[in-house]
């Protein structure tokens, strides 16, 4: 079984192919190929679920808990494919790696991931032209933003996780669901793609932006306010992430060799010149979700902010992650500096941050600790408090509904 949506020769979409090739020569031209590619393996999984229904979705559960030689002598021709590709395991992983989990991530308070890390990398998703208007088409920014950011947290909780990307571990099968939900979102616009409609959304390139915002924008939006990672934590965010992509199906040829934040830039940068900018669609996803986070935060029990300053912080944070061009084009408003929470918040977190790594002791006690509060909690993470305004909000869900 194949899947539909397979590269075209000459992509529309590019913006400005001849300004990207001086800089990123070949690359460029793989890039333009991927602007209209989807996930082949995935994208044929859907289409067995639809023509097997039951059967084949309980292949894939198991499948996915118990691996591919679970399924017996016959399994679904598409569902054995994605499965072989998943536990075909890279030459350069560290299995030891997936046993400790993201390490670097797991370091950072729950609150600031959530805010920081959660918020940059859906921002930076939305950024896409192609996908802010698929997701503006299937219902109203306001009644998805919430459910977004929910859904988002968990899966990002469980993939760095100790073990959760173990095979059949919460972050592995949370990790393939979300690839085979994008591929279901693909499979929906087919009609339109068949009718000359020039992107695909929620295709490679799309894809690789969520990698990139867990990574570069997420650490660019942690520097912000004051947590920041050596150079060994970055290549140890980069080589954890570079399964990440694996498992999602991201191209080989998009995330093989950024091992830093300097490669993740020249990446960013290729997607940037090959793609549209963001559209009105991006600017109302990216409002919706500001607001959405800012109301949750403030919600949350032991918050001694409003909820409109916490709206202000979230500006802070993605215009200092995303740089004044991007923050204007996704209609990010300037944070007055009368109301800029970032100086104080950037110097309490970086004193932290340096007893938090001051020894490994006191590593592994932040760690063990990010582990044991997975809720958000803004006093914990910046500000004066005592013990019990530093307790969990939030639990990690069993699973993130899939396809």
């Amino acid at each position: 079984m194949t899947s539909p949506h397979t590269p075209r020769k000459t992509p529309e979409r590019v913006v400005d192919l001849n300004v990207a090739h001086p800089e990123h020569g070949t690359k460029a031209d793989h890039v333009a190929t991927l602007l209209t590619a989807g996930d082949p393996l995935a994208d044929a999984v859907i289409a067995e679920l639809a023509l097997r229904g039951p059967q084949a979705r309980q292949a894939l559960d198991a499948g996915l808990r118990h691996g591919l030689a679970s399924l017996g002598p016959e399994p679904p021709a598409a569902i054995a494919a994605l499965l072989k590709q998943l536990e075909t395991t890279p030459a350069r992983l560290d299995p030891l790696m997936l046993r400790r989990g993201d390490a670097i991530s797991l370091s950072v308070p729950p609150m600031w991931f959530r805010l920081c890390s959660v918020t940059s990398a859906l921002a930076h998703t939305y950024a896409s032209p192609a996908l802010g208007r698929l997701l503006t088409q299937t219902g109203r920014p306001m009644d998805m933003a919430a459910r977004r950011l929910a859904e988002t947290g968990v899966w990002a909780r469980q993939t760095i996780r100790p073990g959760g990307l173990l095979r059949g571990g919460p972050g592995y099968v949370a990790t393939v669901e979300v690839r085979l939900q994008h591929a279901r979102m693909r499979a929906k616009t087919l009609t339109d793609w068949n009718t000359g409609v020039a992107s695909l959304p929620i295709g490679q390139l799309d894809m690789a932006r969520t990698w990139l915002g867990f990574t570069l924008n997420a650490s660019q939006a942690l520097n912000a306010v004051g947590i920041d990672i050596s150079a060994e934590e970055e290549r140890h965010l980069y080589q954890y992430w570079s399964y990440v992509a694996h498992l999602l199906g991201l191209d080989e040829g998009l995330y093989q060799g950024v091992v830093d934040h300097a490669g993740a830039r020249r990446l960013q940068d290729l997607l940037d010149a090959t793609t549209p900018a963001p559209d009105e669609n991006s600017m109302a996803l990216t409002a919706a979700m500001i607001d959405a986070q800012a109301r949750a935060m403030a919600g949350a029990p032991g918050c001694d902010l409003s909820e409109g300053q916490l709206r202000h912080l979230i500006h802070s944070v993605l215009q200092r992650a995303f740089g004044e061009e991007w923050s204007d084009r996704l209609d990010i408003p300037d944070v007055p500096a009368e109301t800029d929470l970032m100086p104080l918040i950037s110097r309490l977190n970086r004193q932290a941050r340096y007893w938090q790594t001051y020894s490994p002791a006191s590593t592994q006690q932040a760690r063990r600790r990010a582990l044991e509060e997975p809720g958000p909690e803004l006093r914990a993470a910046a500000l004066p408090c005592d013990t019990s305004c530093r307790r969990a909000t939030g639990v990690d869900r069993p699973s993130v509904r899939a396809a």
